[in-house]
């Protein structure tokens, strides 16, 4: 039942995750989707929590998780179209989900869609599928009883805010542009003889982002793949939008002689939107996503925090704006149920890797600004309990210690409120003191402990100031699995502050982790992947994780069948592959054929980081190139460049360019050795008597 239980539970953290990695999707769709998927991402916590949790649950919760699944399944389909399907196609079936816009009834498009044979997706399905979906989302996720659950209060609350929100959602569209409705029927009711206006055509270009050689290729693609899924008998629609497309892809032709160049830095007029532009020459600075800009700011964000809606702001703007007097949250105007400010650890690591990626130095907090301390208010018999249980675990009976670490650590799970109280107590000290016992559930409840209160911002200098890591690292090499575990998830928590990095990367911690990462449980494999991830951050780091032997490991998670750690191999291979002896041990491990292989055929994600990888791999090394080459990247690659991530798409670009200078290389060298041997055997003729 457990085994049950727990590939249930993955089964849902890996549907979001794949749902996370959908991106790009058609401007028609946008905010319902993204909403969609942003809501989605925040039931991990939920996920994770119930993956520990040790009794039994409900029968009728785990229908409901079941069901969920399911749900995420369909969720996930629909996604996934609105990422890759037609923009044209869900441009128009959008505007049939608003029954009206501004009162008048929208009408002309249902005349245009007539046609005596059914798109893919037909009409009636387009109108009514997502909403279908966000009703069996809320549906299943209504029926889990995380209240009754042994889950944080802070992930309760944030299921509570997902659940709302669905039930918002549900039957409400927002009303989409209606001048790009009027373009598309003033183009669709136009005689055959008759000019297209041009500047229908660029709002329209624009305003479906069809501005670019790989967006207009794979908008041809998608609506190919939709009459063929038609059986060949496309109908009108797809006639009237294969017309449309045409018509747009001429006006950008000749407004764009240079269609060939890289998307969008030759295309249209820039607009307000358009890539920031460095000083230097006609060089674009990366555009940072808008995941990374604090909502307040619209600067990258050095210090990301999430308050009690789920929404991130960079910590010195909301501490501003409550200090005003404000109570809601800025973004959405929602009450805040509580004053708690929570960092989003893995933004700021996501944040840190992005610069990396971008060659952009990582933004560095403020020193001078140091988080301030949230007022929290434990009850005088909390407090009580508090100090009853720290003198238990300094007394020298072991029994005392082993119960009073465990209730240290369940009370440090429950909520912000008592990690901050315990921590005022004293209670750190004496759980680092306790890593070194003997008694293997003591050891895995200090450890536990020490990890739940490291949640909190402010605990975390108290935890490595009071000599922790030595003791952690301990746990990890000598300690149970689940102590393992959780001494590499608390190293990894301790980690996301950067001069910790360098501390934790000095006290031999990445050995063990390495070690954790090969012959760990799936949950310990992964706990030792995101520790191992966030502090290679650190280049210094870097060498010392390749010297450990990680290569090896990570390619045999790599092509392990149905082993569940391909993401986080990639990952940290991606982010490793910069640094010398990381690309010659890649080199030695015969990886060509697996990232070859991901580039073509992983999931998004994965195929942009294997891509990072080769292009670090492929730097001045002709036979890494050649082997690339020999084993058919390229079509991979051009694939890529047209329907990848954003740095999926540019890291294919490097590596186009370096194959097609080789392969030219290669032609020029060839011609000159045929030359010379034509040229030796007329002089050895010549000779001749």
């Amino acid at each position: 039942m457990e085994e049950e239980k727990g590939a249930l539970v993955q089964g849902l953290i890996d549907a979001v995750n794949q749902i996370a990695s959908i991106g790009d999707y058609s401007c028609a769709v946008k905010k319902e989707y993204c909403n969609l998927a942003r809501r989605l991402k925040l039931l991990t916590p939920m996920f994770e929590e119930i993956r520990e949790i040790k009794e039994q649950i409900p029968e009728e919760t785990v229908k409901a998780l079941v069901s969920l699944k399911e749900a995420l399944v369909s969720a996930k389909e629909l996604l996934i179209f609105g990422s890759e399907g037609s923009k044209i196609y869900m441009r128009e079936m959008w505007w049939l989900l608003v029954p009206s816009v501004n009162g008048s009834e929208v009408f002309g498009l249902d005349d245009i869609f007539q046609s005596t044979s059914a798109p893919v997706l037909e009409r009636k399905q387009i109108m009514h599928k997502f909403h279908e979906v966000t009703a069996r989302l809320e549906q299943a996720l209504s029926r889990i009883s995380h209240e009754n659950l042994d889950i944080l209060e802070e992930v309760k609350e944030q299921v509570e805010l997902v659940l709302a929100q669905f039930r918002r959602a549900k039957g409400r569209v927002d009303v989409p542009d209606v001048e790009l409705y009027e373009d598309l029927l003033s183009l669709y009711n136009k005689s055959s003889d008759a000019a297209a206006d041009p500047e229908e055509l660029r709002r329209l270009a624009e305003k479906l982002q069809l501005v670019g050689i790989a967006e207009l290729m794979q908008e041809s693609l998608a609506l190919h793949e939709m009459v063929s899924a038609s059986g060949g008998d496309p109908g009108a629609i797809f006639e009237k939008m294969s017309n449309l497309l045409k018509e747009i892809k001429d006006f950008v032709q000749t407004e764009n002689p240079n269609l060939d160049a890289p998307a969008r830095e030759k295309n249209l007029p820039p607009s307000s939107s358009s890539a920031q532009t460095t000083a230097v020459g006609n060089h674009k600075a990366p555009v940072i996503p808008d995941d990374f800009r604090c909502p307040i700011s619209l600067e990258l964000m050095k210090d990301p925090i999430i308050v009690s809606t789920g929404q991130t702001y960079e910590r010195s703007c909301i501490e501003k704006w409550l200090e005003q007097g404000h109570r809601t949250c800025p973004k959405t105007q929602q009450t805040l149920s509580n004053p708690a400010l929570t960092p989003n650890y893995v933004l700021r690591s996501l944040i840190a890797q992005w610069c990396e990626t971008n060659g952009i130095d990582p933004p560095k907090r403020p020193s001078s600004s140091q988080p301030s301390k949230t007022k929290f208010a434990c009850s005088p018999a909390e407090l009580t309990k508090i100090q009853i249980l720290l003198c238990k675990l300094s007394s020298c009976n072991p029994e005392d210690q082993r119960t009073a670490a465990g209730e240290i650590r369940l009370l440090a799970k429950r909520n912000a409120d008592n990690r901050v109280a315990i921590a005022e107590a004293g209670a750190i000290p004496l759980l680092v003191k306790i890593l070194s016992t003997p008694d293997s559930r003591t050891q895995e409840h200090a450890v536990t402990a020490l990890l739940n209160l490291s949640i909190c911002e402010d605990n975390k200098g108290s935890i490595i100031s009071s000599g922790a890591v030595p003791g952690i690292v301990q746990v990890l090499k000598k300690g149970s699995m689940e102590a393992r575990e959780n001494a590499a998830a608390t190293l990894f928590s301790l980690s996301v502050v950067d001069e910790n990095k360098v501390a934790i990367g000095a006290s031999g911690a990445i050995p063990p982790l390495v070690t954790l990462l090969s012959e760990g449980t799936q949950r310990g494999k992964k706990d030792a992947a995101t520790a191992l991830f966030n502090l290679c951050i650190y280049q210094g780091n870097k060498g010392k994780t390749v010297r450990a032997g990680v290569i090896p490991t990570l390619m045999r998670l790599l092509t392990e069948p149905g082993g569940g750690m391909v993401d986080e191999a990639l990952a940290i291979l991606a982010i490793l592959a910069s640094h010398p002896e990381a690309k010659s041990a890649i080199g030695a491990a015969k990886a060509m054929p697996v990232l070859v292989d991901l580039i073509g055929n992983g999931l998004p994600r994965n195929k942009e980081n294997a891509a990072a990888v080769l292009v670090h791999l492929c730097a001045g090394d002709q036979q890494h190139l050649a082997d690339a080459e020999e084993l058919g990247v390229m079509g991979h690659l051009v694939d890529l460049a047209q329907n990848g991530t954003d740095r999926g798409k540019r890291k294919a670009a490097q590596l186009l360019q370096r194959l097609s200078r080789f392969v030219e290389q290669q032609k020029r060298s060839q011609s000159q050795t045929e030359a010379q041997a034509e040229q030796s055997l007329s002089q050895s003729r010549a000779q001749q008597p």
